[in-house]
């Protein structure tokens, strides 16, 4: 009790007051409210206010400025809490950053949403300068309408016989991620492509970045699923009938369609199989959902019904992509028409910003299409034509390492070397000669050409041999030990920071991008000299860029095989080029028996090949080691004798022992091989 007169403080009446008619329990409730609080969907300013008055029933929580700071800065939104850092000692200071963060924010959707609006009016602008496309605005909406009408063709996940569904929990997100989460959900949701589940299913969501809109999508990891479900087998459109179709043409135009996958339905009994887990619900995919094993099979079958009457007559489909050729442009509008009618009466829908029309030349499935003809696109040979001037002996070995590979295409292989094979012997001063140069010049040239460049047939496997250094990455795509594509590329700036494991798995990508055309919807073996890439595909932890690779990944019927590096002469070669144009093959046991078959040694079809060190070839090897070897110079002089019976010479002066090439003792090359 004050004595009387006592003049009574703020703090002492607000103590007094709160004592008398606020109770406990009350004041409890109050401090649990304050401390859970969050920004949600409340705007900055509201969402202070609301902390300044929950934080007077909680005072020991914000006692000092900095420690205010700190319990507000918590509760900010997920995605303003990116852009306002990490520490604060002024609660005021913090306010008046986090509204006009909050300001800057709000003016950037507003702008990106003027952007999105004005790139849509552009469109429509430009497609009404189209001619024909113009007379077709619905068959290029700005986005997919909803859900698909029904269809013949309806997508299909025939199990393996005896298989229990399979469910994961839910992968852990940021607090940022499940915001997007909730909010790519709903889009979904308002577009009927998703419903909410109670299937036994239930496979992983995860997020992938977009690297043409730099933000995040929203994928399912299928791969447990994928392994139980029977393949389909479905005809890509073959690369050589195309061509013969072609004849006069020389109008051309590209359509891409929009979303593909999401414009056909999934069949009632097999929705629940799609079933994917979140942090919220479980839901199911009632159209095609991307990373499915068969949907690659299901929309070219989709496709090919629609355009049945009119491919290979003046048109051809891959998987999402159609080819529109004329031989002029009053039939290229009456095909152009026709085919755009087919997508308006089918609702098929087109992107129109990554379609094409009128063009004299174009682009398609690695190839140059214009009214002179078909030619290979410059980009599949450019690496090898580009590979600059060895500076080095170990230059020289790398391209003969490459070049050698190649011998059993190239005729006298070892006439047009010998100038380059002369400068990797031992003490051989290296000196760069016209005649280097010109064999340099001349194995680049016949390594381009024909039967080096194979056409693919796609009716068999294909072989990809990709590998990465620390600069670039590098592939070959080859069939039956022969090449159809050389590709390489430099690795970018925040590239060259990849771990080991995420640059060989990034040449993978590299090389299934690169030669989509032909490996999808075929069976490729991937030779790899990183031997955990085998087990990829079974790993749990995965960081965001393995996953979204691994989307890619799955549309191909693929099988990844360790081969060690030195066991891959062209890889091995390709990897230490200068200026990173790197590119990759590894020869095969049958390719080396070859070889070892000119000199007679016995070899074994069965036996793994481990190692090979980068020599010109095995023969040459040999060959310059008699010259040098004093044993075998004794042995020549006892031939001219007629007392080494055993020993011949052949027209080149090779000495044979019976009917297999003679050995030295220092000459290494039974070592290398047996290794």
């Amino acid at each position: 009790m004050q004595p009387a007169g006592h003049q009574v403080s703020w703090d002492e009446f607000r103590a007094a007051f709160r004592a008398h008619y606020l109770s406990p329990s009350l004041i409890k409730l109050k401090q649990r409210e304050f401390r859970a609080l969050q920004q949600g969907n409340m705007s900055v300013l509201e969402y202070v206010q609301a902390f300044i008055r929950l934080s007077q029933y909680s005072p020991k929580d914000v006692n000092t400025d900095p420690r205010r700071a700190a319990r507000l800065l918590g509760g900010f939104d997920p995605t303003l809490l990116t852009h306002l850092g990490c520490h604060y000692d002024s609660f005021t200071e913090l306010v008046d950053v986090a509204i006009d963060m909050e300001q800057h924010l709000r003016q950037a959707h507003e702008d990106q949403q003027r952007k999105r609006l004005a790139k849509a009016q552009t469109e429509a602008q430009a497609l009404g300068k189209i001619p024909v496309a113009c007379e077709y605005p619905n068959a290029f909406p700005e986005e997919l309408p909803g859900l698909p009408p029904d269809r013949d063709v309806e997508f299909r996940i025939d199990l393996v016989p005896g298989t229990s569904p399979v469910s994961k929990r839910p992968y852990r997100m940021a607090p940022d991620e499940l915001k997007e989460l909730k909010t790519q959900l709903q889009e979904q949701l308002d577009k009927g492509f998703i419903r909410p589940s109670s299937s036994p299913w239930g496979c992983l969501a995860l997020f992938v970045e977009e690297k043409d809109q730099g933000g995040k999508r929203l994928c399912v990891n299928y791969r447990p699923l994928n392994a139980v479900t029977v393949k389909k087998k479905y005809p890509l459109p073959h690369i050589d009938i195309l061509f013969d179709q072609l004849g006069e043409a020389t109008v051309f135009s590209k359509i891409d369609l929009r979303f593909g996958y999401h414009q056909i339905k999934v069949r009632e009994e097999d929705i629940p199989k799609t079933a994917f887990s979140t942090l919220y619900e479980l839901y199911e995919y009632l159209v095609m959902s991307f990373g499915l094993t068969n949907a690659p099979a299901f929309f070219t079958y989709l496709m090919n019904s629609v355009f049945m009457n009119e491919l290979y007559k003046f048109m051809v489909v891959f998987i999402d992509d159609i080819l529109v050729y004329s031989k002029n442009e009053k039939e290229h509008e009456e095909h152009l028409r026709i085919v755009l009618s087919h997508l308006s009466e089918h609702k098929l829908y087109a992107k129109f910003s990554k379609c094409a029309f009128w063009l004299k030349k174009v682009a398609f499935l690695g190839h140059i299409l214009s009214a002179k003809g078909v030619a290979v696109d410059p980009s599949k040979v450019e690496d090898v034509l580009n590979w600059k001037q060895p500076q080095t002996v170990t230059e020289i070995r790398s391209f003969l390492g490459l070049a050698g590979y190649y011998r059993r295409f190239i005729k006298d292989f070892s006439r047009i070397s010998k100038p380059m094979t002369a400068l990797t012997q031992k003490n051989v001063k290296f000196a760069w000669s016209p005649k280097c140069e010109e064999a340099f010049g001349t194995l680049k040239k016949l390594l381009t050409l024909a039967p080096v460049l194979a056409q693919p047939d796609i009716t068999k496997p294909f072989d990809v041999y990709c590998d990465a250094s620390g600069s670039g990455l590098g592939c070959v795509l080859m069939q039956e030990g022969r090449v159809i594509a050389y590709a390489s590329s430099q690795l970018r700036k925040h590239e060259v920071n990849y771990p080991t494991h995420d640059l060989e798995l990034l040449a993978v990508v590299y090389a299934l991008k690169k030669w989509r055309h032909y490996l999808l919807g075929n069976t490729c073996h991937i030779y790899t000299d990183h031997k955990s890439l085998k087990y990829i595909f079974t790993q749990l932890e995965l960081n965001m860029r393995q996953r979204r690779w691994l989307e890619l990944i799955k549309d191909y019927d693929l099988e990844v095989h360790y081969h060690p590096g030195k066991a891959n002469v062209v890889a091995d070669a390709l990897s230490r080029k200068a200026h990173c144009n790197f590119i990759e093959a590894r020869p095969t046991m049958r390719v080396l028996c070859c070889e070892i078959g000119e000199i007679e040694m016995p070899t074994v079809l069965e036996a793994e090949l481990y190692n090979l060190v980068l020599k010109p070839t095995i023969k040459d090897q040999i060959i310059a080691a008699q010259k040098q070897d004093k044993g075998m110079a004794h042995i020549r002089k006892g031939l001219d004798e007629k007392k080494r019976a055993c020993f011949t010479l052949d027209d080149q002066g090779v000495l044979w022992f019976k009917k297999m090439l003679s050995g030295t003792k220092g000459h290494g090359a039974k070592e290398e091989n047996s290794r």
